[in-house]
């Protein structure tokens, strides 16, 4: 089996959805039935994608054209087909919503819903964009042959925006593994980074509740429950609360003791994991979280809001702390519980892992396969 993964996406710098396409990619590639991957990415995404894999199978395609809303929609519209149909894969796996016509394809399309937040957080697109990212949710459901949910959450939020849904709908959790990524310190962080930290993997949007966070690390400083040499480290791709973050961060006075980083490699994410004092994710909503998924993996002290999305995917020893009333002081005293537990509790069971992942794909591409040649 031939997969295309279509992956061209905005951001210059690694966001989820460069992450689980990458990881798609990979997990696919490890089976016996796949016999190539195709992964189309922009030639601005290729400092991330370019030295991640090593199997054979995986075949980069970097498409040059303007990084722009109008040139990304039309390639997807206009040129995309023509790839695909050049290409002849078995199965195009869309690895987000993006506008498509159906009828120019000459296999079956299988899109991925991460999310819901055009419709649920409109403020993080602002208006009037956000009308297009409905439109093309819309078409992208409407069109796909297949469906897959990345949570229990986002199938049940699908569901509730798309009533008549009548087509192959799975729920496939994103798989998680560092097993072949080495232990890299961040370069920014200097030779010899030896200070506890607290750490919180998230784009620069209003639904992350990065001000929450801050509020609570600084009451943290302020009554001495974490030591003076305690960082707060978030890691993420600038967004629309970018701006508001940085005031906040001078307001309170924390400019020495919180670290902004973006663009790192997957290696300075696996040592950030690793020596963590506490994760915290604090969000409003999610489809799944990837980070968080990767914090389990590692066995982190976990802190995250009491959300359905993280009381399906974090682990039993996770501290969780309500978003009502007063979710600044539940979150300080959530962050201190959390330090008096043992880290290093590695998950038994093997929910995110690339193996179980790509099988629950291949079933999903071999339903909707027997479907197109029924139809």
């Amino acid at each position: 089996m031939h997969v295309l993964i279509p992956a061209l996406h905005r951001p210059s710098q690694p966001t989820g959805v460069c992450r689980y396409a990458a990881n798609l990619a990979q997990c696919l590639a490890e089976t016996i039935s796949v016999r190539q991957v195709t992964l189309i990415v922009g030639k601005w995404q290729t400092h991330y994608f370019k030295d991640l894999f090593s199997s054979e199978k995986i075949k980069l395609i970097n498409v040059d054209i303007e990084n722009n809303s109008t040139s990304r929609n039309l390639w997807f519209l206009l040129k995309l087909p023509k790839l695909s149909n050049q290409l002849q894969p078995d199965i195009v796996h869309m690895s987000f919503p993006f506008p498509f016509i159906r009828t120019l394809f000459s296999v079956p399309i299988i899109s991925t819903i991460h999310d819901l937040y055009p419709f649920e957080c409109p403020e993080n697109f602002g208006y009037p964009y956000v009308w297009f990212n409905q439109l093309f949710l819309r078409l992208c459901v409407l069109n796909s042959h297949g469906i897959s949910c990345v949570s229990q959450v986002t199938l049940k939020e699908l569901k509730l925006y798309f009533s008549s849904l009548d087509k192959p709908t799975d729920v496939i959790y994103n798989s998680v593994d560092f097993s072949n990524t080495r232990s890299v310190a961040p370069s920014q962080l200097g030779n010899q980074p030896e200070f506890p930290f607290l750490l919180w993997v998230a784009q620069h949007r209003k639904n992350k509740n990065i001000d929450l966070l801050l509020e609570a690390y600084n009451q943290l400083l302020q009554a001495r429950i974490l030591s003076a040499s305690t960082r707060l480290i978030l890691v993420g791709s600038p967004g629309p609360e970018t701006n508001t973050l940085y005031k906040q961060i001078n307001s309170l006075g924390l400019q020495e003791r919180v670290l902004m980083l973006s663009s790192i490699s997957d290696h300075e994410l696996h040592w950030l994991y690793q020596h963590c004092n506490v994760f915290v994710a604090p969000s409003s909503t999610e489809g799944f979280c990837i980070p968080l998924a990767e914090a389990r993996y590692f066995g982190c002290r976990v802190v995250c809001s009491d959300i359905p999305i993280f009381r399906e995917v974090a682990s039993l020893n996770c501290v969780f702390f309500d978003l009502q009333l007063d979710p600044i002081k539940n979150l300080v005293e959530a962050i201190a519980q959390s330090l008096k537990l043992p880290c290093n509790q590695h998950p038994k069971e093997d929910l995110f892992s690339r193996a179980h992942t790509a099988q629950q794909y291949l079933k999903l591409y071999e339903k909707v396969s027997n479907l197109s040649l029924k139809s």
